[in-house]
């Protein structure tokens, strides 16, 4: 029975790797845009960083802890040409049964004009896209592990077009306490269409399997966290090289660039208890989207978090090109503080 079961897990495994992608070769993109103002200020992607705060699971839902019962987050982003897109979500704990939360994602893109192949308008149209998210984490073995799922189903609506998908996560997360450590593996968006946008052609997911690991320094109040991404697809480079271009480049150069693109790292200095300073670095963003002969600061971002009463606060500003960044707002708090208060009274 069990060598049944590991058959399958690596077939479906191989199945999966055939559908690597990078953005623009698969659809639901979206789903992989940075929420949190905090994963957004570390580089776009944390999956290894355990720290009670209900935004994290949605990266990995094995970081879904006991600590986030009665939690609630929202988040606003604004992004380019008049995107905007948010999250929001709630946890609960059951008993022995783990901890639960559901959670909604949104991208807006706007209102645009229809017009006809003179120029004459008809009207106008809206599109967006939707994530409705459902996750659950319980520890394992003395509570070293934590395993979790997120079942997403996304609805998108392109002008006339519809599509809708069903879509898994699964997560594990191993904590080494004494080193104050955490160690992650995550396979995400999983899945198939229910309904493509044309009834003849299904697209691909975006499918990933990413690794991640988060250490904070003995004696000093820093944090470090590398997460690594598509690591189904070794060359995440795109642009043609032509003999000239590729001839200034030592082979050293090249390989590292390769590597570098995998990899996002994120700083967080915690001076104090209740407020955080972040800085991030995204080598693939930094590579795809910079100028070349002004590169600026594209692939770096930054922000920073703090509590007042029973809310939590955070921003983040993503540095994507010359032209403009990102800002990212997050507030959450847990209900169960207001009834402390009232109960108190």
């Amino acid at each position: 029975m069990y060598l049944k079961i590991t058959t399958i897990l690596i077939l479906l495994t191989f199945s999966f790797a055939s559908l690597a992608q990078v953005g623009g070769n698969s659809v639901y993109d979206f789903i992989n845009l940075p929420n949190s103002a905090r994963v957004s200020s570390l580089g776009g992607n944390n999956i290894s960083l355990n720290d009670h705060d209900l935004n994290l699971p949605f990266y990995n839902p094995s970081l879904l802890t006991d600590s986030m019962h009665h939690q609630v987050v929202m988040n606003f982003s604004n992004y380019f040409a008049g995107i905007n897109y948010g999250y929001a979500s709630f946890a609960h704990k059951y008993n022995d049964y783990g901890v639960f939360a559901a959670g909604i994602q949104y991208v807006n893109y706007g209102s645009f004009r229809e017009t006809d192949e003179t120029g004459q308008e008809l009207g106008n149209f809206k599109s967006s896209e939707y994530n409705f998210n459902l996750m659950w984490a319980k520890p394992v073995l003395d509570s070293m592990f934590t395993v979790g799922a997120n079942l997403k189903t996304v609805y998108s609506e392109m002008y006339q077009f519809y599509s809708s998908a069903l879509l898994l996560d699964a997560g594990l997360t191993y904590h080494l306490q004494k080193w104050q450590m955490n160690a992650a593996l995550v396979i995400k968006n999983a899945g198939f269409q229910l309904k493509p946008y044309h009834d003849s052609n299904r697209e691909p997911m975006p499918f990933d399997i990413q690794m991640g690991l988060t250490k904070k320094l003995k004696h000093a109040p820093i944090r470090f966290s590398f997460t690594f991404h598509n690591l189904l697809k070794p060359d995440l480079t795109y642009e043609l090289q032509t003999a000239d271009t590729s001839s200034k480049k030592s082979k050293f150069l090249v390989v590292s660039d390769k590597v570098l693109r995998h990899v996002i790292i994120g700083v967080e200095l915690l001076p104090v208890k209740n407020f955080f300073l972040n800085i991030g670095y995204n080598h693939q963003r930094r590579m795809e989207l910079q100028i070349e002969t002004r590169p600026y600061l594209s692939g770096i971002s930054w922000g920073f978090g703090f509590k007042i009463s029973k809310f939590r606060f955070s921003y983040g500003r993503a540095r994507y090109h010359l032209a403009g960044a990102t800002n990212n707002f997050s507030v959450g708090m847990n209900i169960d503080d207001f009834y402390k208060r009232v109960a108190l009274n």
